[in-house]
């Protein structure tokens, strides 16, 4: 089974693709990190109790105020109230809280990872040819080696990544929406390092335009990707696990090289400037 890895930057619409690839035609099974991120900490899981446990004594509003919306005092089912985010990260984030940072981290991460493996495997188990990884930050979070094949969205025109923040967002002044796109990769570079890969293992969705361009645009680029990885090869995989292991193992290693190389010679960039 393909694993492929979607990514993309602020307002250049991975999820819009994200949709398109889970309808028909294509029909494939989505594992979101950011909805999987916010399902660990739901109450009654065990990320939920332990962010409870080692939280709740220092932040008096950790959980949402008691209403009928939320379930009441014992919240949904009896499993409490759900977490205030707001309040949970004032208490992670700041100067001299990085301990507190790390402390979450630990807590949500590990369970975010076993919750993807676990969706992952049952797409596996049902002889879906490919599961998409929906990860906003799959370069820096060190999911990229896992990926078969990556599929970046990025726009070419930074000015149309702007405009769509900012009509997405109307409260965002110029400077704002500017500071947001800062604050992560430039989306092209995104789309270079995804190249890097290789026609067979990296695609690059490009949408400036319109969401008729963008849906033939992932028309183009799933046609090469079905070429690379046919259905009879995710079948061979399932019914022959050691195939399977050896495959992902070979995806894999030559995945992190490809990645080893490619930060060393941003280094060696830097290093000349």
């Amino acid at each position: 089974m393909l694993l492929l890895g979607l990514t993309g930057s602020i307002a250049t619409g991975k999820s819009t693709v994200s949709e398109i690839l889970a309808s028909p035609p294509y029909s494939l099974p989505v594992v979101d990190a950011d909805k999987v991120a916010r399902q660990v900490v739901e109450p009654g899981t065990s990320g939920y109790k332990r962010i409870v446990s080692h939280f709740g004594p220092s932040t008096p509003d950790l959980l949402l105020p008691a209403s009928a919306d939320n379930g009441g005092e014992h919240g949904h089912n009896g499993k409490g109230r759900p977490l205030n985010r707001p309040a949970l990260g004032r208490a992670v984030f700041g100067a001299g809280k990085e301990k507190e940072r790390k402390v979450l981290n630990s807590i949500v991460h590990p369970a975010v990872r076993r919750e993807m493996y676990k969706q992952m495997l049952y797409a596996y188990l049902h002889g879906n040819w490919a599961v998409v990884l929906d990860v906003p930050l799959l370069f820096e979070s060190g999911w990229e080696p896992l990926c078969g094949t990556i599929m970046v969205v990025a726009v070419r025109d930074p000015k149309v990544q702007m405009q769509r923040l900012r009509a997405r967002d109307e409260h965002l002044t110029e400077e704002d929406a500017e500071n947001r796109v800062a604050a992560q990769w430039d989306v092209r570079d995104k789309a270079e390092r995804c190249m890097r890969r290789g026609e067979k293992a990296g695609v690059v969705v490009w949408n400036d335009g319109g969401k008729e361009e963008l849906r033939r645009e992932v028309d183009r680029v799933m046609a090469v990707v079905k070429q690379n990885h046919p259905q009879w090869w995710a079948w061979a995989m399932l019914l022959c696990p050691p195939l399977a292991a050896m495959s992902g193992t070979w995806s894999y290693v030559r995945s992190w090289w490809i990645k080893r190389q490619w930060e060393r010679e941003k280094q060696q960039e830097k290093a000349r400037l």
